[in-house]
This record gives structure tokens, C-alpha cells and sequence, in this order.
């Protein structure tokens, strides 16, 4: 009882801290409205920036095809985790079929030809956006699988160790797709998706109060397990809502933006 007590007692001196400051908070706001025109316009640079897959190509910042005898390095990475996933080489017309079909394609040195990765294996490149290097003799294009990328079904061509940590999430995600479509009888996320939004929503709230609570015990395991447990449960929510976590990054980002302007 004096533990519910003691966070009882910490939540109503939050609310008055919340009260206290409440003034200035009010002043920040009329400040950042001043320049919300300016940050808006800012805003829609930025956007116009991720949206176009070739803003940095332009008649002053064009591949050197004749460097290389017509053939650039082609650096794939994962556009959502950054992962490198392969290197490929293309020419004008691969790139171009790249850009308009949306599938990533190469030029084979071997078969002296066209190929759309995943022609034949069905693990394909969706095409996102391509930078270009300062010499203007490489290309860095982004690009999310629709599988595994390496021919022997590793998810990179470099193998486990390209691993990052966001790949777990990516993973996960993954996981909680195929739940969505399967829905399998045996599987709790499946469960969690056909009680609903209401009920997911519980979930996430109750999994968040464990979190709290195990804050304030001194058990790091226990705290990062129920840290794991809410994450789980906020990306099942997530995905009811036909969103996911690169949502999420993308409003940090914008945030982080904004910060920077001030």
C-alpha cells in the first residue's frame, strides 16, 4: 500500500509541475508560432528532398558513364534499416529502367544483358531512391527486399555479420505481417489482431504501466523485458492501424529537424 501510495503522491506532483509550467509553455508556443511559416517551408524542402528519388541528379551532377566503359558500381542498401545488402554494376538503361519500373535492375557482365534482380528467384529490390557519389563514378541506390537478397538465401550477399539491430525489428515486423495474413490458431499476435483496436490499445496501456512500475525496481533485466514486451505490442498495434515503425522514425526525424532550425 505505501508503494501504490508513493506513486500515487509522485503522479499528482508531476500534475502540479505540469500546472506550474504551464505559462511557459504557452510562450514557447506563441514563439514557435512565429516561425511556423518559415518551418513549414523548410518542411516541404526536406519532404521534396526524401520524395524524389533523383533530386541530386540534375545536368551539373550527372553519372560519368564513360569513366567506367559505361558501368557504375551500384551499392544496394536496405532503405528502411540501411543495411548494405549487395553491389551490382549498371549502365544508362538500367538505371533508367530502375528509376521508371521500380524494380532494380542491373547489367550483367556475364550475360551481357538487362536483369531485373529476383527474375527468376522472385526476391526482388523495390526501387526507392538513387544517390550519386561526389566523383560522380558510383551510385548508392536504397531499396527494400521483398526477400532475401543473397542467392543463398542469406538476407545480405555479406552474410550474418551485416546485421544491424534495427534488422530484429525488422524482423519482427515481418513476423507480425504474416500473423495479419495468416492468422493462425495457435498464435497469440494473431489473437491480439481479432479482439480489436479497443483491445490492443488496452494492451499497450497495460504493458506500459509494467513498464513503470519495473522503472522503479532495481532489476535491469526485468525492466528491459517489459520494454520488449510493450514494443511487441505497440508495433501489433501498429500494424492494425496499417502503419509501422518507419512511421514512427519519420516523425522523429521531422522532430529532430525542427530542433535543429532552433
Amino acid at each position: 500500500m505505501n508503494f501504490l501510495f508513493d506513486i500515487s503522491r509522485y503522479f499528482r506532483f508531476e500534475k502540479k509541475s505540469i500546472n506550474k509550467h504551464s505559462q511557459q509553455l504557452n510562450c514557447w508556443q506563441e514563439n514557435a508560432n512565429k516561425n511556423s511559416a518559415e518551418i513549414l517551408i523548410k518542411a516541404h524542402e526536406n519532404a521534396e528532398q526524401i520524395c524524389n528519388p533523383t533530386k541530386n541528379l540534375n545536368s551539373q551532377n550527372i553519372p560519368n558513364w564513360e569513366k567506367m566503359d559505361g558501368l557504375l558500381p551500384a551499392i544496394v542498401q536496405d532503405a528502411k534499416t540501411n543495411t548494405v545488402l549487395m553491389l551490382g554494376y549498371m549502365n544508362q538503361k538500367a538505371l533508367e529502367k530502375t528509376i521508371s519500373t521500380k524494380w532494380v535492375t542491373f547489367y550483367s557482365r556475364s550475360k551481357k544483358r538487362l536483369w531485373t534482380k529476383g527474375e527468376v528467384s522472385g526476391n526482388k529490390l523495390e526501387f526507392v531512391r538513387v544517390m550519386l557519389d561526389c566523383d560522380n563514378d558510383a551510385l548508392l541506390i536504397y531499396a527494400n527486399p521483398t526477400g532475401p537478397v543473397c542467392h543463398l538465401g542469406y538476407a545480405n550477399c555479406f552474410g550474418t555479420s551485416n546485421q544491424t539491430d534495427w534488422d530484429v525489428i525488422n524482423r519482427l515486423e515481418k513476423t507480425i505481417t504474416e500473423r495479419s495474413s495468416t492468422r493462425p490458431s495457435n498464435s497469440y499476435t494473431a489473437k491480439l489482431l481479432d479482439a480489436g483496436i479497443s483491445r490492443m490499445a488496452q494492451k499497450v496501456g497495460e504493458e506500459g504501466v509494467e513498464v513503470a512500475l519495473a522503472a522503479i525496481e532495481k532489476n535491469d533485466a526485468a525492466f528491459c523485458g517489459e520494454i520488449a514486451d510493450l514494443l511487441f505490442h505497440v508495433l501489433v498495434l501498429l500494424k492494425a492501424r496499417n502503419l509501422n515503425i518507419s512511421c514512427i522514425i519519420d516523425v522523429l526525424k521531422k522532430r529532430e529537424n525542427k530542433n535543429c532550425e532552433h
